[in-house]
């Protein structure tokens, strides 16, 4: 992998030419275009100032754009992926990715932490940077090395997915095996798996490929066991759920809430209930396949599954909905006059709700009222929560949010960038771990070998020594919890960091219970000897399976039934 790189300020920002460590800073990409001809560039700034900077780039027909922000407004990524179909010289990694790196070319765009990668023959591609880590450092530590490895990244609409990644594995003549790291959520998965089974038919020897999905087993890591393995499984359903959110980037309001606000649009809201099996679907939601806005249609079902007959219509986020969309939608309700005019209104005013006010899902139900005019009878409303935290947007809508009605603990540990969820039943294990896919993977790995877990726990991939207190006293404030496993992974986190963190917050909150510490990555070592060193009850180790049993042994042993 060979590129020239360039860097560039956001547009926000006052720069002029110059120099800086000797390298050339540049105040915009086409100056960067004109004098320095890249093939790839890295955007290094905040979520706000991304969208803008990742435009220039395509502007510019830079060839390769790596955007590393989290949190990026989901209606700024509709926009740049509407702008993106229309050319075909830019291609986008990210956002909310660690990056891209070749370890055979020595060429890193992104911030994965150096030490773990080797040179080698497998090629990795994973949704989670700190399970891309962990995945890098078992292959490293295995003697084979990498390839290539891409950060898909977790980001709702990721530009480069993990069918781009494998078609880009199977003609490299560096690669001679495949990881894929996913995470439960969308159908990216599922896509990987259904391209690995034609790839599979249509070579006669394929490169070896293992798939690894943190979240709660499910439907569609089946399907990837399906594709990737020998044995046949039956295909599953394509509907997924996430029981620990990556990014708690959303607000649902209440039906009250989401009832006035059609109100304000000139929706009708039926008076009384809808009779069961008689309501029709009707939602705008995001096609993550397609990465652009669509409608979701379905007739009355009486079926278990509500969507069985729901089907998409995507349509560009700039142009906007196209009208000739609405006769194929009407057509697939069953829906006779008089009720299409009113249902095209209805289409209409939903659409416009979702742009205006940074909707990532307006799910509605529909009832026919005597006189032919339709009314909603049921809704669920979802806003984006970066809309509002990362760009200051949509202040009327956030200020809809009753933190009364919300689990405290999940409250209070927004105020620290922590993702914390208690999990329901007789957890005895708590956990405190560094980015959500290795802490979702933690969860499983855990349960998997009888550890009652008590809760999901993501510190954030730029986790401090405040940070880690501050966890600790979520962890700490469930009764429930017996030990504590801690499983950190240091990219960007520094081990020794983290430990520091651990020895102090296991001090000053007077910990009563043993911890045991995981720490691999950067610093590792003086990371693993100061937890050692401390003269507490904290238990350092290595090796993810030895530090499971142990913090299982602690808690008190396996689940029951396990």
């Amino acid at each position: 992998m060979r590129s020239n790189l360039s860097s560039m300020a956001p547009r926000s920002l006052a720069v002029k030419d110059g120099e800086h460590l000797g390298l050339p800073v540049l105040p915009n990409m086409r100056a960067a275009k004109e004098q320095l001809k890249p093939d790839a560039t890295a955007v290094y700034v905040a979520a706000h100032q991304a969208p803008a900077a990742i435009e220039e780039a395509i502007e510019a027909e830079i060839r390769l754009i790596v955007a590393v922000a989290e949190h990026i407004p989901i209606h700024d990524l509709l926009q740049i992926h509407s702008i993106l179909s229309t050319q075909s010289k830019s291609r986008l990694v990210g956002a909310n990715a660690t990056g891209i790196i070749s370890p055979i070319g020595r060429c890193r765009i992104g911030f994965q932490p150096l030490p773990t990668f080797s040179a080698g023959s497998v090629g990795i591609v994973a949704k989670s940077g700190t399970l891309s880590y962990e995945t890098v450092a078992s292959t490293t530590r295995a003697g084979v090395g990498q390839s290539l490895v891409i950060g898909m990244g977790g980001d709702v609409l990721a530009g480069t997915n993990f069918v781009d990644a494998l078609r880009v594995f199977e003609h490299d003549d560096d690669t001679k095996g495949i990881i894929i790291v996913g995470e439960i959520g969308g159908r990216a998965e599922e896509e990987a798996a259904e391209w690995i089974k034609d790839y599979k038919r249509r070579t006669s020897n394929p490169k070896p490929i293992m798939a690894l999905i943190g979240g709660n087993l499910r439907p569609v890591q089946l399907q990837i066991n399906d594709a990737v393995c020998t044995h046949s499984v039956e295909d599953q359903s394509s509907t997924t759920t996430i029981n620990c959110t990556a990014q708690k980037r959303s607000l649902y309001i209440k039906q009250s809430q989401a009832f006035d606000t059609l109100k304000d649009q000139g929706v009708r809201v039926a008076e009384e209930p809808a009779i069961p099996g008689k309501e029709y679907l009707l939602a705008v939601s995001i096609d993550r396949s397609n990465l652009c806005p669509c409608i979701v249609a379905s007739p009355p079902t009486t079926a278990e599954d509500p969507y069985i007959e729901a089907r998409r219509f995507p349509f560009d986020y700039r142009a906007g909905l196209d009208d000739n969309l609405i006769p194929s939608i009407i057509e697939h309700l069953q829906l006779k006059p008089p009720s299409t005019k009113p249902l095209t209104r209805i289409i209409h005013n939903v659409v416009n709700l979702f742009m205006t006010k940074e909707a990532f899902v307006l799910e509605t139900r529909l009832s026919i009222l005597s006189s032919s005019d339709l009314a909603i009878s049921s809704a669920r409303f979802g806003f984006d929560d970066a809309a509002f935290r990362s760009a200051q947007r949509q202040a009327d809508v956030h200020a809809l949010r009753n933190m009364q009605d919300e689990v405290a603990e999940e409250v209070e540990a927004e105020k620290d960038g922590i993702v914390y969820i208690k999990l329901t039943g007789k957890g005895t294990i708590g956990t405190l771990v560094n980015g959500a896919g290795l802490a979702m993977n933690t969860v499983d790995a855990l349960s998997l070998c009888g550890g009652p877990v008590a809760n999901f726990l993501d510190t954030g991939g730029k986790a401090t020594a405040a940070t880690v207190a501050a966890s600790f006293r979520l962890v700490l404030s469930d009764p429930r919890v017996r030990a504590v496993s801690i499983n950190i992974f240091g990219g960007l986190t520094r081990c020794d960091m983290i430990a520091e963190g651990v020895v102090v917050a296991y001090r000053e909150l007077g910990v009563r219970v043993p911890v045991v510490v995981m720490l691999r990555g950067t610093n590792e070592g003086d990371g693993q000897r100061m937890i050692a060193e401390s003269g507490l009850a904290l238990h350092a180790f290595d090796d993810f399976e030895e530090a499971a049993a142990k913090v299982i042994e602690l808690a008190g042993g396996e689940e029951e039934g396990e």
